[in-house]
């Protein structure tokens, strides 16, 4: 993820304790021995340590509230990343004056003046209408050896509804309020990406229900979306920037209307089903998979039942 664009690199599948836990389940749908249950943080710390290894250096980790516990938080540090991690209301934080304190109780200590409405873009519905506060914490994941650096709250308040959200913030080096809301409206692309990986790379929509199968459709769908978004970063790029008077003017190229334009212009054309030939090859086809399909199910339901026996 960068200004010029941004894509997936990376995924987990995520096995729920019981199902991991099933050696018979396991062993039918070819999960490996070493792979044992892990929680969503576990599996999101294992991919950041990858990305590590395979040399990806980044300045900041976003994520939402399901990621904001201390675990997690400590390996960014050790990584040597900052984070920007929405917390729930139950969090709790310890200030410089002493004393632990769930996060919705620091909204007492935030003076009116404080309050700055910062500039977060504009969403699918409209501009972003949020103001934000900033308040020093200690922090409390610090890996060993490693200085404490600056941790904060971030409070976001909408303008108009009073809906308030709050996240974890730590960087080595001091930051200004406006990098501490650039980094956790970076998440948004990432609901962007999953999103446009959806819609246009169908990666929630294989059949599969092996553990290689999965990891080849996922694959697969990564890569047709992170080539949509390479494309479309290459269209911007060659386009001059929109005059906002210019009526005649138009948006950038998005990886949507990219599809749309490979459909019509690079990809074949499918032949009319009226073609008599083309039909029939194509009722023989459909009749033929079907079959193999009838008789995989089968084998499948005789193997489990033997399972189950």
């Amino acid at each position: 993820m960068s200004a010029e664009g941004h894509a997936l690199v990376d995924r987990r599948l995520y096995l729920g304790e019981a199902w991991a836990a099933d050696d018979e389940r396991r062993e039918l749908v070819g999960v490996p021995d070493e792979r044992a249950f892990a929680t969503k943080p576990q599996l999101a710390g294992d991919m950041l340590e990858d990305a590590h290894a395979s040399g990806v250096r980044t300045a900041w980790v976003a994520a939402d509230e399901v990621y904001g516990g201390r675990e997690l938080r400590a390996r960014i540090r050790a990584l040597g990343y900052g984070y920007a991690i929405a917390v729930l209301t139950s969090h709790s934080v310890t200030t410089p004056g002493g004393g632990k304190t769930k996060v919705t109780a620091l909204l007492e200590r935030v003076p009116k003046r404080a309050w700055m409405g910062l500039r977060t873009g504009h969403g699918t519905k409209g501009e972003r209408l949020y103001v934000w506060a900033m308040i020093d914490v200690n922090p409390d994941d610090a890996p060993p050896g490693q200085a404490a650096g600056h941790s904060q709250v971030l409070v976001r308040r909408h303008r108009r509804t009073g809906t308030l959200s709050f996240y974890r913030t730590w960087h080595p080096d001091p930051q200004p309020i406006s990098a501490l809301v650039s980094a956790v409206c970076r998440r948004w692309r990432v609901e962007e990406d999953f999103q446009g990986a959806k819609g246009l790379a169908h990666l929630d929509t294989g059949q599969v229900t092996c553990w290689t199968s999965w990891h080849r459709w996922s694959l697969m769908s990564m890569i047709a979306y992170a080539l949509l978004a390479a494309g479309a970063l290459h269209e911007r790029q060659r386009a001059h920037p929109a005059d906002p008077d210019d009526e005649l003017a138009m948006v950038s190229v998005s990886p949507r209307e990219l599809l749309a334009l490979f459909r019509v212009l690079a990809l074949p054309r499918p032949r009319q089903d009226t073609d008599p030939a083309h039909a029939l090859h194509w009722s023989n086809w459909r009749r033929r998979h079907q079959h193999r399909a009838t008789a995989c199910h089968r084998h499948w339901n005789n193997v489990t039942a033997v399972a189950i026996a």
